[in-house]
């Protein structure tokens, strides 16, 4: 069994500044002590994406007063704290530099190990903090750059299943709702505009469905959505509605194959698992109609589907002490002080070489 342990996890990957403690029981039951997270979102609207530049100005500035806070919030001092836990990657370099390099310097000044942390083994953790869940169980992550079905199989053991071999699916609704003069971020303006309009006015292409393997592909959709803008323009709300209507009928489509075909493997590849699991973890989670889908896929198939709360599914510090505490649970040594960011750091270092797949400069 092991001991209790309390971590503070540092998140500094892209454009949230975020620190937090978390303790794990002996029989490896979490608390969150404290979750505090400076968003960058006014720095960065005004040029309708996150600039690296700015973000990794706005971490320096921020971060140790965030530390300061997570820490009298938890009602704890460094010297109480058994671990640090600070994102290396993947993201943006000068974002993970400012974390990672502020971790090591609180590692080193107090004596206290460092674990070094994949931000998306951070998301692949989580519902097991959040709802208890035992290992394997499936994961479709939304998150950023990166749109992958990961079967989870236990802390430190991913398969990528299948990841999308050009834009990822956050992206496609940043470039659509960009290509319609929305708001950023693009993800909830695209859904507040669908609201209002006919998802069937636009016939979009579903990218993939029938395909045997499971990747993912959303150029193609971007690219019909602006050939339709481009037919109609001038466009009037409600065109913009009924484009941003249709391109999320046509993700959510997509996704049901995809996934569908995703949830009939698992079943054959587990078939002893008495209640299968898959989990939604990243920004795109929020999206009400891609989790319609997904709870409807799940119902349909008897598997649970379980989204964890908005505030954890999107960048945060929780996750990622709590993937430091998972692996400081199994007896996973700690990273030496010397560990370097990692712009892309994927998962499964063992899976076919795709766009998606967390390696620069990768093609498909």
């Amino acid at each position: 069994m092991a001991p209790f342990l309390r971590i503070l996890g540092i998140e500094t990957s892209c454009d949230e500044t975020a620190a937090a403690v978390v303790e794990r029981d002996a029989k490896g039951v979490p608390t969150v002590r404290s979750d505090v997270v400076l968003s960058q979102l006014e720095e960065h609207s005004a040029y309708g994406g996150v600039v690296p530049e700015i973000a990794a100005r706005a971490h320096v500035e921020a971060l140790d007063t965030l530390i300061d806070e997570a820490l009298k919030r938890a009602n704890v001092s460094l010297s109480d704290i058994d671990a640090i836990a600070a994102t290396s990657g993947p993201g943006l370099i000068g974002g993970l530099l400012v974390g990672l390099m502020t971790g090591k310097a609180i590692a080193k000044a107090s004596g206290k190990p460092l674990y070094a942390v994949n931000h998306l083994e951070g998301h692949a953790l989580t519902a097991r903090l959040t709802d208890g869940l035992s290992f394997p169980y499936l994961m479709l992550l939304v998150s950023g750059g990166h749109t992958q079905l990961i079967l989870v199989k236990g802390v430190g053991d991913y398969e990528r299943w299948g990841t999308t071999i050009d834009d990822a699916l956050g992206e496609a609704f940043d470039k659509t709702a960009k290509l319609l003069s929305l708001p950023y971020p693009g993800g909830p303006a695209v859904e507040r505009a669908a609201k209002s309009g006919n998802p069937q006015r636009f016939k979009f292409p579903r990218p993939l469905v029938g395909e045997a393997k499971l990747n993912f592909s959303f150029s193609g959709l971007k690219t019909a959505v602006r050939q339709a803008a481009t037919e109609i323009a001038p466009l009037t709300d409600q065109d913009v509605a009924d484009i941003c209507a249709s391109f999320q009928d046509a993700v959510s489509r997509t996704l049901k194959d995809r996934i569908g075909r995703g949830l009939e493997r698992f079943k054959a590849l587990y078939p002893d698992v008495e209640q299968p699991v898959l989990v939604v973890a990243g920004g795109v989670a929020a999206n009400l109609a891609v989790r319609g889908t997904l709870q409807a896929l799940c119902d349909k198939n008897r598997f649970r589907f379980v989204a964890p709360p908005l505030h954890l599914c999107t960048d945060n510090a929780v996750m990622i002490a709590w993937a430091g505490l998972e692996r400081m649970a199994e007896g996973v040594q700690p990273d030496d002080l010397d560990v370097q960011p990692r712009s892309r750091w994927p998962l499964d270092s063992s899976a076919e070489t795709l766009l998606g797949f967390g390696k620069r400069g990768a093609k498909a």
